[in-house]
């Protein structure tokens, strides 16, 4: 590549988050969160009147009580890993081949948008595209969703940029030498848990009965996992956690699980949360929160919550090999 030469675009994306831990922010967000058809997909005038009706009116306030919880001067520790990892990435790449990348972030809800960070690079002379969803395990509520918004986002445009799409990297060798990484570390000169739980975000049983590739993918990163750190049978174990609604959603369940294996007299308990690249409302509130209690009340002592992989050295190299790859 010749010093003329435009840049590569790099977007990398995440969930979203609401721009302040307070009602009105959470209304906005879980209206467009919720509204997406890849992540409830009831009938949409049926879906519009439960929304609007029902949820929109109850759900903002105790959400925001949640993310307030988390939230720190910075703002929502997604928002906040986020940047870091898109400034450390730009590092990455400017270290192995100056100018020739630029790295935007954009969020497939809430601000920043996908939109806009598809703006930034076209503004910045880039042609050629590579999005690389921080999704480990590819799904169509996440990944597939992320795409939906890339062509919403390119429908009114004459041009468009050469695209290469990551839709997942759940087997990837440095990605599971990573999170190994990060269990030995984390248990480095204290107890380790008797079982060391891998916990997944959920999705309704009936999206995997369909197609979707995402339970097995999380099977793969856990057995993985569980391999490189050279665990037994009995060591670990694969839960789901996050349901949402009546209708059945991947097994087993996180919180029950955890009331189970307390109930059985287990004490110390280690969880790690793989699905997820940066800490969010779903690992600090939901997991090393309300579960930590929950395992707690059943009977357990100590539940240690394993933090994702973030802004770690070894993450960062791993998405720089995925996008130069």
């Amino acid at each position: 590549m010749n010093d003329t030469s435009p840049p590569q675009g790099i977007l990398i994306t995440n969930l979203g988050t609401p721009d302040a831990p307070t009602p009105a922010a959470l209304r906005r967000y879980l209206a467009e969160f919720l509204w997406d058809p890849r992540v409830v997909d009831v009938p949409r005038p049926l879906w519009w009147l439960i929304l609007h009706g029902v949820i929109l009116r109850i759900r903002p306030a105790r959400s925001a009580k949640a993310y307030a919880e988390v939230w720190s001067e910075e703002g929502s520790p997604l928002l906040v890993i986020a940047r870091q990892q898109q400034q450390r990435l730009q590092q990455q790449l400017d270290a192995q081949a100056p100018g020739r990348y630029r790295v935007a972030l954009g969020m497939r809800y809430g601000n920043p948008s996908i939109a806009s960070a598809l703006d930034e690079l076209k503004a910045q002379g880039c042609k050629r595209l590579t999005v690389l969803p921080l999704y480990p395990q590819n799904s169509c509520s996440t990944t597939a969703s992320t795409h939906d918004a890339l062509s919403q986002a390119w429908r009114r445009q004459r041009e468009l940029p050469h695209l290469r799409f990551i839709a997942d990297y759940h087997d990837h060798p440095a990605y599971i030498a990573a999170l190994a990484a990060s269990v030995r570390e984390h248990r480095a000169g204290r107890q380790a848990g008797e079982k060391l739980m891998i916990s997944f975000h959920g999705t309704p049983r009936r999206f995997r009965d369909e197609g979707d590739p995402y339970y097995w993918q999380c099977q793969r990163t856990a057995e993985l996992l569980a391999e490189s750190l050279g665990l037994t049978q009995d060591e670990w174990l694969l839960s789901f956690q996050s349901r949402f609604g009546r209708e059945e959603w991947l097994k087993p369940y996180t919180d029950k699980t955890l009331e189970q294996l307390a109930g059985e007299g287990m004490k110390r308990i280690d969880v790690i949360c793989p699905g997820f690249s940066a800490d969010c409302l779903e690992t600090l509130e939901e997991i090393a929160g309300e579960n930590r209690e929950i395992f707690q009340h059943a009977g357990g002592e100590a539940l240690h919550y394993i933090p994702a992989l973030n802004s770690r050295d070894d993450h960062i190299a791993m998405m720089a090999a995925l996008v130069v790859d």
